[in-house]
Order: C-alpha cells, then sequence, then structure tokens
C-alpha cells in the first residue's frame, strides 16, 4: 500500500507560488499514477493534478494553467507546482497513488491519507 509523505505548503500571499512535495514509499512507484488533491474544511477532498506512470497530466478547469504536476522517479517524489495562487485556494492539500489514473478521482476508495500540508493563501 502507498504511503506517503506532504510537504511545503505555508502562508503565501496572492498571486504568490508555491512548490508542494510527495514523496512515496511501499510502493514500486514507477507503476503508479499519483495526484494532488485539496480539502476545504467540511468538504470531500478533490482531486487537482494527476500524473500516470508515463508522465501525462490531468487538471481540472479550476486550477488548469495554475498548477503543474511533475514527478521525479529517482526520489519517488511527485511535485505540485503552483503559481497565481488565491485565497480560494486555501486548504489542506494532500497525495495519493494507484496504479491506475483513472481510478485516482474516486477518493472514496482510499483508505490512506497521509498527514497532509496546509495551504493559505492571504494578504
Amino acid at each position: 500500500q502507498v504511503q506517503v509523505v506532504e510537504s511545503g505548503g505555508g502562508l503565501v500571499q496572492p498571486g504568490g507560488s508555491l512548490r508542494l512535495s510527495c514523496t512515496a514509499s511501499g510502493i514500486i512507484f514507477t507503476d503508479y499514477a499519483m495526484g494532488w488533491y485539496r480539502q476545504f474544511p467540511g468538504k470531500q477532498r478533490e482531486l487537482v493534478a494527476a500524473i500516470s506512470a508515463g508522465g501525462n497530466t490531468n487538471y481540472p478547469d479550476s486550477v488548469q494553467g495554475r498548477f503543474t504536476i511533475s514527478r521525479d522517479n529517482t526520489k519517488n517524489t511527485v511535485y505540485l507546482q503552483m503559481t497565481s495562487l488565491k485565497p480560494e485556494d486555501t486548504a489542506v492539500y494532500y497525495c495519493n497513488g494507484d496504479q491506475y489514473l483513472w481510478r485516482l478521482i474516486m477518493v472514496d476508495e482510499y483508505d490512506y491519507w497521509g498527514q497532509g500540508t496546509q495551504v493559505t493563501v492571504s494578504s
């Protein structure tokens, strides 16, 4: 089962940038698609970026053009570069992995989540 440690969150002003990191273990990283999620208070986690084992990426319209997901297979790490941040991006950000890219959107299927990293966008 995948285990992850997220890092890189913090307080940033509107329009600013942050890069989140997620290091995975317990899996053959190169066999797994990885996703970044966020969770607003009282809401379900939502997928904000996904990357296949082969490096293909997908984003919802809400972050398209502002967020970039990438992976370093030598470090078992996936990144989320966030730019032009808005106050509505404030959330706890999580990552997770799956052998199937299409399944990453099915957040209810996952029993395990890391501790997440808080991103706060505020002036």
